[in-house]
């Protein structure tokens, strides 16, 4: 039986976890294999800026090392390696149901 006192384990989910717009910055620039200080002058920071980023960034998604983070950030869709795991739509081309629309009109 669970002790009432202690707080009971929350299930991670993606819109649970507050990343910011420079942490998924991060996240992508360590995908893609750079070091801390690759990512300081990718990102005109620090090193330690970007030490701490990345112990905040592990620490938010319960993740052990780098390996285990780039394996969170595919599973829940957060990075994009090679053109796998992508999902991004793509604005500029013509949505489905104007292309049906036309073939539609065409064929009549």
């Amino acid at each position: 039986m669970t002790n009432p006192a202690e707080p009971t384990p929350t299930t991670l989910t993606p819109q649970s976890i507050a990343l910011s717009e420079r942490e998924l910055q991060v996240i992508e620039l360590v995908a893609a294999g750079l070091t801390n200080q690759d990512i300081a002058v990718q990102l005109a920071i620090s090193k330690r800026t970007v030490d701490n980023h990345i112990s905040n960034i592990l620490t938010k998604t319960k993740t052990d090392n780098r390996v285990a983070l780039v394996r969170w950030a595919l599973q829940w869709g957060k990075v994009c390696i090679d053109e796998v795991n992508c999902c991004i739509i793509d604005t500029t081309t013509t949505p489905i149901n104007n292309v049906l629309n036309t073939q539609e009109l065409e064929s009549a």
